[in-house]
């Protein structure tokens, strides 16, 4: 049966003229920036933002702080089943970073990853999780939680697909957990700054590793609160350090917008760390954005996916030996 599951890539550039895909996950952050009356001049703000940290943090021989710019490209991801399937059902979207120097002209390659978007967490998270905790008088998860997708996700990235298209594995960037505590450590790194650790892991963190990827918590040089970063291999060897401010540069503007209460503090997190989104000393920026929304649409999106692509290859799934665990 493996021979049956096929990947395909399509490529589209993140601009200001971006819209949205009818596949395309409307949760997911570039999607949510792209919709509505302000939808260009909320791009245009978000690369402003993105091209400005990232000069600040590449600050060496860039005296006038506007010799790099960062470009943006949506990674979409289908899925094929079988050789009869003449379309792909979607599965992950990225983000791949590329970077300008306006100095030599020449062009760097970035990561891919950074943003991570799935109809299947979704449908994890929104759908499976509130379903099995219904009439539990405690939380807990399902023992197979995070299984199927961490099997779709290695099973990409060991691509020979992934391999033609990218040289180097994804690094993932997201928002720190609300209920975890974070205690600065005494390491720093020149790019990504104070390194941080966790009292626990989150569910988030659990989830991830069951795709093969480890975690850890760096606080950039004028960020207000860490990022958790994912990867696999070495974070800090594997990848130049242009490479990781561009993945910083782009994912702490998002969390700027996204997470306001934590990203855009006016107080930078302290040696421990409780993030919290009732925080009330932050400042907003000027780009729109619906969390109420978001969440709402995470529950649509996940019966979508529980309809369109769980059930339907439920069989496929259980009888590929990729991903049948």
């Amino acid at each position: 049966m493996n021979k049956d599951l096929r990947f395909s890539i399509k490529s589209i550039p993140f601009d200001e003229h971006y819209q949205p895909a009818n596949s395309t996950r409307i949760t997911t952050n570039f999607a949510n920036l792209a919709r509505g009356q302000q939808r260009e001049e909320n791009l245009r703000n978000t690369f402003r933002m993105i091209n400005n940290r990232f000069n600040a943090l590449a600050h060496w021989d860039n005296p006038t702080g506007d010799r790099y710019a960062v470009t943006l490209d949506i990674i979409s991801v289908g899925i094929h089943t079988s050789d009869e399937h003449t379309s792909a059902l979607p599965l992950i979207e990225l983000l791949k970073t590329s970077i300008t120097d306006r100095s030599s002209q020449q062009q760097i390659a970035g990561i891919v990853g950074n943003n991570f978007s799935s109809y299947v967490r979704d449908y994890d998270f929104s759908v499976l999780l509130p379903e099995h905790n219904k009439h539990l008088p405690g939380f807990s998860v399902p023992d197979d939680f995070g299984e199927l997708h961490g099997r779709l996700y290695q099973h990409f990235v060991n691509s020979d697909i992934y391999k033609a298209h990218f040289g180097k594995q994804p690094v993932i960037c997201l928002s720190v957990s609300g209920n975890r505590t974070y205690q600065r450590t005494e390491n720093r790194h020149p790019v990504l700054g104070a390194e941080y650790v966790q009292d626990a892991y989150s569910l988030t963190d659990a989830y991830f590793s069951k795709m093969g990827l480890s975690v850890r918590y760096f606080m950039p040089p004028g960020s207000a609160a860490p990022l958790a970063f994912y990867f696999s291999g070495d974070l800090l060897s594997d990848y130049s350090s242009l490479e990781l401010i561009s993945t910083i540069s782009t994912m702490d503007s998002f969390q700027k917008i996204y997470r306001p209460e934590i990203y855009n503090a006016n107080s930078p997190a302290g040696k421990s760390y409780l993030p919290s989104l009732n925080n009330t000393d932050f400042s907003f920026t000027r780009i729109v954005y619906d969390r109420e929304e978001r969440s709402r649409l995470a529950v649509e999106q996940g019966n979508f996916a529980k309809e369109h692509f769980i059930r339907p290859c439920s069989a496929f799934f259980a009888q590929n030996s990729a991903l049948a665990g």
